[in-house]
């Protein structure tokens, strides 16, 4: 009894596939990414995957971005976004080809959430706006001024919910309003209560805030 009880308190993994034994699949990740404990943004970050990780991916979430991977040594949740696999000789991204490629289906399910204190911690939801892909071609990476931080705190701004990794690279959708700094060549906006620098001009994001 103890036993089952446990079980129903922590998060379950469930293969919907029905029966057949499936071969594990190999992915590997377009992008640095981060590596989470349940899928979605407001879970812990177990750590983080860099770009041409080697990767067994166990399935993906139907109807979700999310999927579920064994990459360097850790176990976790992934945007199907930034991953790609090998299909007739040509890399695909998982996400464009989930039917084509026959990725399984699992689903997760979590009896307990995850609360910040006695607050629930705002998430993406599947139908909110997506960050753009990493365009590793122009990926500008930048080392902010501590002041700058001091000036987002003291001005903050309403969060934003988007599906995707936060990563440098990642673009911002253009219905996102981003927000000025004085005598500053980048903008700024909290996404998913995380606050990020952006380029104005190309609207990548050039630094995120941990």
């Amino acid at each position: 009894m103890s036993l089952k009880r446990n079980m129903l308190l922590a998060g379950v993994i469930l293969a919907a596939s029905a029966g057949l034994a499936q071969a594990e699949m190999s992915a590997t990740t377009a992008t640095d990414i981060e590596v989470r404990s349940g899928p979605g943004a407001e879970f812990p970050t177990v750590g983080v995957a860099t770009r041409g990780s080697e990767a067994t991916l166990d399935g993906c979430i139907e109807g979700s971005r999310w999927c579920r991977v064994d990459v360097n040594g850790m176990r976790g949740w992934v945007y199907a976004q930034y991953l790609s696999v090998e299909q007739n000789g040509a890399s695909v991204v998982v996400q464009d080809h989930r039917d084509d490629l026959g990725i399984p289906t699992i689903t997760y399910e979590q009896t307990d959430p995850v609360r910040t204190g006695s607050v629930r911690t705002a998430r993406p939801a599947p139908d909110d706006q997506l960050l753009g892909p990493v365009d590793q071609g122009n990926v500008v990476a930048i080392t902010p001024p501590e002041e700058i931080r001091t000036y987002i705190d003291d001005n903050p701004v309403d969060a934003v919910q988007l599906n995707g990794d936060l990563v440098v690279g990642a673009t911002v959708p253009q219905s996102v309003e981003v927000h000025r700094i004085p005598d500053y060549q980048y903008s700024y906006v909290e996404v998913n209560n995380q606050p990020v620098l952006i380029d104005p001009g190309t609207r990548r994001i050039v630094y995120v805030y941990r």
